[in-house]
């Protein structure tokens, strides 16, 4: 028979590091800052372990993103309802149109350039190719006498 004594908590050392984890979590992000920090003063190896943890354990501030994301997903839903204000809401709703007109002749504007630069690059080209054909100055491949058939 053998006898065992509990000398140890039950769970070994993941435990320990579920209990570290949980009481730093209580403490919020600036805890695991200080650790990291810690850990870079104690060897640098120590504060890159704890920070691929805050990287990649944890998804580094996992709620604050995904509320961040849940903002920016409800931003286009909430600028589109009513606010009960009819004064208001007829104000945005022509402010918005008078954007979208002005968005419209902008990226008309831009495609007139687009052309019109388009137009004056192949001008310029047509002309000096012009020129140059006037002149007799075409490229033109010249056979040389020192070439053996065969050979370029």
């Amino acid at each position: 028979m053998y006898t065992t004594t509990d000398t140890a908590r039950p769970g070994g050392i993941r435990n320990a590091f579920r209990r570290g984890e949980a009481w730093l979590d209580q403490r919020g992000k600036w805890a695991w800052i200080a650790l990291m920090i810690l850990g870079f003063i104690v060897n640098p190896l120590i504060g890159l372990a704890v920070l691929a943890y805050m990287i990649w354990g944890k998804q580094m501030f996992a709620r604050t993103c995904g509320q961040r994301r849940q903002h920016d997903q409800s931003w286009g839903r909430r600028s589109a309802q009513p606010t009960g204000n009819s004064a208001f809401d007829s104000y945005k709703a022509d402010a918005l149109r008078r954007l979208e007109d002005e968005q419209a002749a902008f990226e008309s504007f831009l495609q007139r350039l687009r052309n019109s630069k388009d137009k004056t690059e192949f001008d310029a080209f047509m002309d000096e190719r012009a020129r140059a054909n006037a002149t007799g100055t075409a490229a033109e491949p010249k056979a040389e006498a020192d070439n053996r058939p065969g050979e370029y």
